[in-house]
């Protein structure tokens, strides 16, 4: 098949192209390379740089290349930003989102879209861990924009027959993650360690999280290629791990001795998040396979071994 990915030089995306391609797939990308990085793309996909905010470069590259499918994960991903910014986080992820898909319903080749959605920012605070029936509290732009776009894949899929797979994700992480942004602390206290720089734990580090290893979000998005279910899955552990348990497990793995060091709470973050991946597994017979440990054993070496693209 013909696959269109948005955001194919990111972390997450890069390494779903890579199965895909591995499994024969034609691979297209359009990236911004805002957070994305050409070391990532594989030289076998067919690259576009631009952004899915600008109508006329998507609908050239939809009208040139008439990908059959769209795996969707370019997006603005800053929770902090959409909070300050909400225009500017609407702009990527909800008007982002309709260019492509007026573009491809306009030249009729699209036949599926994965959506990258999230599970973390979706459910707002409730009893752990989430499920797909609880009601939808976004409690951030980001949050909001996310759910929109799910609501609008479901018109497209009501109004033209597009089947649609939102895969809602817990907190990825793994080789390659951008470690200058906000999110993804396995990344960001690899960095700091690396530069022997102190890493700062916001808040008092108990606030618990649902990690799962990109390797394990790749296998979703191979089987929600191959499904012909429609609609909404969390894709995570069900265990929660707690901040300063994650920063004791990439310190041991650097060898490196480090203090726990705490600065100010993040304002309005949740206290806590897991998703229930049972109707991932009843469904798309998914389950995660990486351990914790295991995940951020593999991280850490990667990030040893690419100290240059920090």
């Amino acid at each position: 098949m013909k696959i269109l990915v948005t955001g194919g030089a990111g972390f997450i995306a890069s390494h779903v192209i890579d199965a895909y391609i591995s499994k024969g797939h034609e691979v297209i990308i359009i990236d911004d390379l805002s957070t994305g990085v050409k070391e990532n793309i594989n030289p076998l996909a067919r690259f576009f740089e631009g952004s899915i905010a600008d109508e006329e470069f998507v609908e050239s590259v939809i009208s040139s290349q008439k990908p059959e499918v769209l795996n969707h994960h370019a997006a603005h991903i800053n929770v902090g930003k959409s909070v300050d910014d909400p225009k500017f986080d609407a702009a990527i992820n909800i008007l982002g989102t309709i260019n492509l898909m007026q573009s491809l319903v306009k030249y009729k080749s699209l036949k599926k879209v994965i959506f990258a959605s999230t599970g973390g920012a979706m459910y707002g605070n409730k009893p752990t861990p989430f499920n797909e029936e609880m009601m939808s509290a976004p409690l951030s732009p980001y949050g909001v924009s996310k759910r929109s776009a799910e609501l609008y894949l479901g018109f497209y899929h009501a109004q033209y027959g597009i089947p649609f797979v939102a895969l809602r994700y817990a907190n990825v992480y793994g080789p390659r993650q951008n470690p200058n942004g906000e999110a993804g602390v396995v990344s960001i206290f690899s960095k700091k360690i690396l530069e022997r720089k102190q890493p700062v734990i916001n808040g008092d580090g108990s606030q618990t999280r649902d990690y799962v290893f990109v390797e394990d979000v790749v296998e979703a998005n191979v089987l929600a290629l191959e499904t012909s279910e429609v609609g909404v899955f969390n894709i995570g552990t069900s265990i929660e791990t707690d901040v300063n348990s994650i920063f004791e497990l990439v310190g041991n793995n650097f060898g490196a001795d480090w203090k726990q060091v705490h600065g100010p709470s993040r304002a309005g973050e949740q206290i806590t998040s897991s998703l229930s991946f049972k109707k991932a597994k009843q469904i798309l017979n998914w389950q995660p396979k990486i351990k914790l440990e295991d995940g951020i054993k593999k991280t850490v070496e990667w990030f040893k071994s690419h100290q240059e693209r920090i």
